[in-house]
């Protein structure tokens, strides 16, 4: 009986690296250094695998990064999306090619892997928008280099990129506090995503630094339990002002707060983040929270074109800062 000829993932389990991997060294793609390639060649020669007759990189050159997003997250106006557009021009600006698809939510809920992965056509994947627990750690058990994009896992083997989320918060919230705000509260379901939930700590610490109480009314649900918007509920007694896990979210708030009365800022002061979606004519600019998002498409690429590359290294999450904004959501407290 003949023996068993070896698969690229064995010889990816001989070598320690990954079967995208050996796939780019035996078939002559750029991206590794001289030393792996060679490692992996000699490798598989040991084993008795077939090289191919020619080195020709059938990609000339680029190399195909999927972008999965969940349906929800990806609106017309949504920064998801913006998100997106953003990466399919830092990857094509660079030579390679964004593969968009849209995981619809029967797929994420019978966690089938997306098309990209099934047929072989993506040689790294972003993901972004935080699908379910279950559904993003199946993909990166999957094989191929991952980046979770604006949320992060620590027990899932893939690189995160995500902005300084608790920290927006604080700053926020310290401003509102230093303007004389005294009863404040938090806008957005705090497990719907790890962003969501490092905004509320953010808004936590700086209430809790400053020895102020945090009501449980005064933490307001924003969306539903699938993760799409909804119109808020306004607490019996108002805080004097509302931290807002986004921008969306904040101008949702402002409407609402006006058809029950309110003024803003004089009666309520509001702060957003990520200072997107811009407003349109006529909205109040809001005070937000301004992350760098050219810094996380740029880290995102680079993080994961160095999976592509072979590199090996602990997975982790790396956090890319930004500046609060100040406009005219907000007030002084004003006192009768």
């Amino acid at each position: 009986m003949s023996a068993k000829k070896p698969s690229m993932r064995d010889i990816a389990r001989a070598v320690g690296t990954s079967a995208v991997t050996v796939s780019k060294a035996v078939a002559g793609k750029p991206g590794m250094s001289d030393r792996l390639r060679a490692k992996i060649l000699k490798k598989a020669a040991e084993m008795g695998y077939e090289l191919p007759r020619s080195g020709r990189d059938p990609h000339g050159g680029h190399l195909d990064i999927g972008i999965l997003i969940p349906d929800s997250y990806f609106g017309p106006d949504s920064y998801y999306a913006e998100l997106c557009k953003r990466l399919i021009r830092k990857l094509s600006d660079q030579g390679h090619f964004g593969l968009l698809e849209i995981l619809s939510p029967e797929d994420e809920r019978e966690l089938v892997l997306p098309k990209l992965l099934a047929a072989g056509h993506a040689d790294g994947l972003i993901l972004l928008g935080e699908p379910s627990k279950e559904y993003y750690r199946k993909i990166a058990r999957a094989g191929l280099p991952v980046v979770f994009l604006d949320f992060y896992d620590e027990q899932a083997n893939a690189d995160a990129v995500t902005g300084d989320n608790g920290y927006g918060a604080y700053r926020l919230t310290s401003h509102l506090i230093r303007r004389g705000h005294r009863k404040i509260g938090f806008v957005g379901n705090i497990r719907a995503t790890s962003s969501i939930m490092d905004r509320y700590l953010g808004y936590y610490r700086a209430m809790l630094v400053n020895d102020l109480q945090v009501r449980e009314e005064w933490i307001i649900a924003d969306r539903e339990a699938a993760g799409g918007l909804k119109r808020p509920e306004l607490p019996a007694e108002m805080p004097t002002a509302l931290v807002c896990n986004c921008d969306t979210t904040a101008r949702m708030m402002i409407d609402l707060l006006r058809e029950k009365g309110y003024r803003v800022p004089e009666d309520v002061s509001v702060t957003g983040f990520d200072d997107y979606p811009p407003g349109g004519e006529g909205d109040l600019p809001l005070s937000t929270f301004r992350i760098d998002t050219e810094g996380m498409i740029e880290l995102a690429v680079k993080t994961l074109l160095e999976r592509c590359a072979g590199e090996k290294k602990p997975f982790g999450r790396l956090v890319v800062g930004g500046q609060p904004v100040y406009r005219n959501s907000e007030s002084e407290i004003q006192h009768s």
